[in-house]
């Protein structure tokens, strides 16, 4: 078993497809109308055949009640692995990006925090290597 999508609901698709690609680097994998819907993914270039993220419209009351309280209560929507985050964290500073946490070392990993713009915070995970 595999998983090869998740989703994350925004509050806007246009400028979800501008984060997630021109500011954390991803690539649009499908992105088709019909209608009203818009199936819109992004994955990493690193994985190309790796697991996709939707960027769902938030037109639900209910979702938009738990991405509010979400990010009022500072929970990331989505969680994304790095090997050099402290690059990272530079390069999508340099894009304009707001970081609500700087880089932080916690038990087994260091960690940072940034707004996606479109109603989410996503955390960025580099795990410590141990030697053993």
């Amino acid at each position: 078993m595999k998983i090869k999508l998740t989703s994350v609901y925004v509050d806007n698709q246009d400028n979800a497809l501008k984060f997630y690609t021109e500011v954390l680097g991803f690539d649009k994998k499908a992105d088709f109308s019909n209608g009203p819907f818009r199936w819109l993914t992004v994955g990493s270039p690193e994985d190309p055949d790796g697991a996709q993220l939707q960027l769902a419209r938030n037109d639900n009351p209910a979702a938009q009640a738990y991405q509010q309280a979400m990010f009022q209560q500072n929970q990331p929507a989505a969680m994304f692995y790095t090997d050099d985050i402290k690059g990272d964290y530079e390069r999508i500073k340099t894009h304009g990006a707001e970081f609500t946490m700087p880089p932080m070392d916690v038990t087994g990993a260091t960690i940072t925090m940034l707004n996606d713009t479109c109603g989410n915070l996503i955390q960025l995970t580099q795990l410590a290597h141990y030697k053993g």
